[in-house]
């Protein structure tokens, strides 16, 4: 079997920072492989040096402090299961410098923080991030600003009654026997209409056979107004974890907002967002 593979990208932020711990975390139950990654931008850097001396300062300045955060993971997390952590520093454009990596080293997890430090609920996830979330044919988990890890004791996994369910639920099981945690498969109609519950109960006996796991709920939930708002509802009142969603053609995650990644995320301020791109 082959070592599971994380690209975890940092400014060295702190959203980043939150990103790199549950990278570690995940890393550790996963005996995976870790690599911590950074796009050298220098617009961010043109208030701090000087132009000429951008470039040098820029990579000098980025290769410590991903030298020392490389050696904070290896302390930390390689004693308890993490099997490596290297830092890698490629420039180019962050979200497709990001992805060809990726891509071209058979990632099979991107772990990314928010940005956006000025407008959170506005600009909640940042363009860099919602490119990436679009762009990638690799799952991808949005850590937001001020989450820090904890064990999960419940995911809530999103469904819009898609076949592909079936294979995207074993990746959420996969994670939660890490930590003996819940699973709620939840589906959020603006109505309960009966074409939901006939549907419900097909997808209740068609994916019940593909999971091999005790603490499993079916919910059916209605919203007045908007999916995305009750789904928020939902993963408050239920005490959820982490949002799980499969991103695919005609999903529901790709049509509950059709024009605006970053809005569609919004919503989902206070918990990790992993979105399953690939089954």
């Amino acid at each position: 079997m082959s070592t599971f593979k994380i690209l975890c990208p940092t400014d060295f932020s702190e959203c980043s920072l939150n990103a790199i711990e549950y990278a570690a975390k995940l890393g550790e139950k996963f005996n995976a492989k870790l690599t911590l990654f950074h796009v050298p931008n220098p617009e961010d850097y043109q208030k701090l040096f000087s132009r000429n001396q951008v470039s040098i300062d820029l990579l000098t300045f980025a290769q410590k402090k991903l030298d020392s955060l490389v050696e904070e993971v290896k302390t930390e997390s390689i004693p308890k299961g993490l099997q490596s952590c290297d830092g890698i520093i490629i420039e180019g454009k962050t979200s497709s410098t990001i992805l060809d990596y990726a891509e071209a080293n058979h990632i099979d997890l991107i772990i990314m923080g928010t940005e956006g430090v000025n407008d959170f609920k506005k600009n909640y996830i940042g363009t860099r991030t919602s490119k990436v979330v679009s762009k990638s044919n690799i799952d991808v988990m949005v850590i937001p600003r001020k989450v820090f890890f904890k064990p999960i004791k419940k995911y809530v996994y999103a469904t819009n009654y898609m076949e592909e369910d079936k294979q995207a639920i074993q990746k959420v099981v996969k994670m939660a026997n890490f930590y003996d945690s819940e699973i709620d498969i939840v589906h959020v109609g603006t109505k309960k209409k009966s074409i939901d519950r006939a549907l419900h109960h097909t997808m209740v006996t068609e994916i019940t056979p593909f999971i091999n796991y005790d603490k499993v709920n079916f919910i059916l939930k209605s919203y007045r107004d908007d999916p995305g708002l009750g789904l928020e509802n939902y993963l408050i009142t239920s005490k959820g974890d982490m949002l799980i969603t499969l991103s695919k053609k005609k999903s529901w995650f790709d049509q509950l907002f059709t024009n605006n990644l970053s809005k569609k995320m919004s919503y989902f301020i206070n918990k990790p967002l992993f979105i399953i791109k690939s089954i």
